[in-house]
């Protein structure tokens, strides 16, 4: 396969460009195409060069630019036409970025590829926030689920593994769904009274935190108008994020 481009799937972190890996900073500023996504900050696109070609395939809740497929489709047709190929996903993206999918199809089609991985949406949300996502006291356990369901129906989760004791649940693109994200996991075993955040831009300008209980944080997001990307942690370690927000020297863009 002569003349076969290779593909770089790069995590472009959760959208500080300070948070970029310097392994990811440097192929972006070698880059000549690059697909990105909508979760992809504009401050770590100004880091490609001017003559690169920047081509949009973000997908939003009930917008896609290009379905899946075919983003993998332009990603093989671009490399088998010898042009080298970024492929930019906010955050990691085999974290919930469906970066494995797109390393599947390439593998399967005979493209060569490499993956650098970026600094997760739930770390920067819990640095900034002051909240650890594990802590000797709190939770042994971390745990990332998603609480988008496919064409928007409910998120296939394993409620009962969710809901058990000492541990840290951070649920992805959970906004839409948080009154029944709430409401299943009191029906399986945690009480509403458990401390929960919703942590919003994580890492972008206008983040902010809103803290609460499982039971309260419905009514808190409604009332404050969340909006994605943002994250839901879930947990006793919550309840540390007065005493280490407050003494927190943490970076947060303006």
């Amino acid at each position: 396969m002569s003349g076969v481009a290779a593909v770089t799937l790069v995590g472009a972190g959760p959208g500080d460009p300070e948070l970029l890996t310097v392994k990811a900073a440097n192929a972006l500023r070698h880059a000549s195409v690059v697909l990105y996504d909508h979760l992809v900050g504009e401050a770590v696109l100004q880091l490609v060069p001017p003559d690169a070609d920047l081509i949009y395939v973000g997908k939003e809740s009930s917008s896609h630019t290009m379905e899946q497929p075919t983003i993998i489709e332009l990603m093989v047709r671009l490399a088998r036409s010898g042009r080298p190929v970024l492929r930019l996903k906010g955050g990691d993206g085999y974290i919930f970025g469906r970066g494995g999918e797109e390393a599947e199809g390439l593998a399967r089609e005979g493209i060569p590829f490499t993956v650098i991985p970026g600094l997760s949406a739930a770390q920067a949300a819990g640095a900034n926030a002051g909240i650890p996502l594990t802590h000797r006291a709190h939770a042994a356990t971390l745990v990332f689920a998603t609480g988008h369901g496919r064409e928007d129906s409910e998120p296939e989760l394993d409620w009962d593994a969710l809901a058990r004791p000492r541990q840290t649940v951070v649920i992805y693109m959970g906004v839409g769904t948080l009154p029944l994200i709430s409401r299943r996991l009191v029906d399986h075993g945690l009480t509403a009274d458990t401390p929960a955040a919703i942590v919003e831009r994580a890492s972008l300008p206008g983040e902010r935190c809103l803290v609460g209980t499982l039971g309260t944080l419905p009514a808190l997001a409604r009332e404050h108008a969340v909006r994605p990307p943002a994250l839901l942690i879930i947990g006793s370690v919550v309840s540390l994020q007065p005493l280490l927000s407050a003494g927190s020297a943490v970076h947060r863009p303006r």
